[in-house]
């Protein structure tokens, strides 16, 4: 779990980040959550969008991403969903 003042670290790190993935009307699937964990071990901090047609809650999509990828939900703003997980390989981020 990240604590408080990891999460406003990462949310500081992920301001100047764009969204990478967009989730619309089909929702969250298997072959998005592989392409996500793929991103995440590169970046290790990512940013998804959750398009209008989407019918689902933010807050329920927020949680498939980071059931399905293993990540830590750092923030939901808006559309936006910013994750983490660490890198085992490209480890870039030192957490405070």
């Amino acid at each position: 779990m990240l604590t408080g003042k990891q999460k406003r670290y990462l949310r500081k790190e992920a301001h100047h980040l764009n969204p990478i993935f967009q989730v619309g009307k089909e929702g969250v699937n298997d072959n998005m959550l592989q392409q996500i964990s793929e991103a995440l071990e590169k970046r290790e901090l990512i940013k998804v969008s959750i398009l209008q047609n989407n019918f689902e809650s933010k807050q329920d999509v927020a949680e498939q991403l980071t059931d399905g990828t293993g990540a830590e939900l750092v923030q939901v703003i808006g559309n936006v969903v910013v994750l983490y997980k660490e890198s085992e390989d490209n480890k870039t981020l030192t957490l405070p």
